[in-house]
């Protein structure tokens, strides 16, 4: 869900035990999400262990560690890890994404899960704020998918749908407009519905929407940039990315001062 540096961008504004508790959260998921993408030996195995300390069984893995300790602590739904778990086996066997549903479950999996995870250490004021939690997840997974385009080709990798691609087109360079359009519109209706969780999470709320907004202008920059008119991975510019989180701490203060004066 959350890249390295996106992730950082706001984490200090988080309460110090919180900042360990995610940082443990985001290095577990990580770290497995990296061995599976590197087709490390190792990573069927350590997707296997998660798998079995779910079902009660611990193998003493790095991974098992954590969840020990986070699960004292937290109520992480058993499913949103057997869901991430199944969607690192879908990336494992390089299952074929075939339509928009097929991609939204997978998103699901390695994306969703996460925001769920998150809402479960966070705490959230609202009835419907895991879900939409995991909807912000799903947002952010297309976001790296269509950011990722030709890296992931590169590795072998595709991740859009089947019917998306003979519907637009093969997403090369220069002839890829009409398919990113989409992509990116269907992704903006998820931050649209994602973004609504932030505001009533109990814990992180100022965190997530810097990171949210962060993620979201990568969008934007495709838009900017030509959408995918040349080739590489789509970045925005540092100065781009201190404005927004400049702005959002603004926000935060007036939000803050409003309170005060009430």
């Amino acid at each position: 869900m959350l890249a390295a540096s996106t992730f950082s961008a706001g984490l200090l504004l988080l309460p110090t035990p919180l900042q360990r508790d995610v940082r443990q959260l985001y290095h577990m998921l990580r770290t497995i999400d990296d061995l599976v993408d590197e087709n490390d030996p190792q990573a069927a195995e350590r997707v296997d262990a998660i798998e079995y300390w779910i079902n009660g069984v611990d193998l003493g893995t790095p991974e098992t560690h954590t969840l020990n300790r986070l699960s004292r602590r937290y109520p992480i739904p058993p499913q949103a890890i057997a869901d991430f778990c199944e969607g690192m086996r879908q990336d494992l066997d390089g299952a074929s994404i075939e339509t928009e549903a097929h991609l939204d479950a997978y998103c699901h999996r390695v994306a969703g899960t996460v925001g769920i995870m998150l809402a479960a250490i966070l705490g959230t004021t609202h009835r419907n704020g895991e879900q939409q939690m995991e909807t912000l997840g799903r947002a952010m997974q297309r976001t790296n998918i269509v950011r990722d385009i030709d890296e992931d080709l590169a590795n072998g990798r595709l991740y859009l749908p089947r019917t998306a691609i003979e519907h637009f087109g093969f997403p090369t360079p220069g002839d890829r407009e009409a398919l990113l359009r989409d992509q990116i519109a269907r992704a903006d209706r998820l931050y649209e519905d994602g973004m609504r969780a932030i505001p009533q999470l109990t814990n992180g709320s100022a965190w997530m929407a810097i990171s949210a907004a962060l993620y979201r202008e990568y969008l934007r920059q495709i838009e900017r940039d030509g959408f995918g008119r040349k080739p590489g991975r789509t970045t925005i510019p540092v100065w781009r990315k201190h404005a927004l989180i400049a702005k959002h701490q603004t926000m935060k203060n007036r939000a803050r001062q409003r309170q005060v004066r009430q």
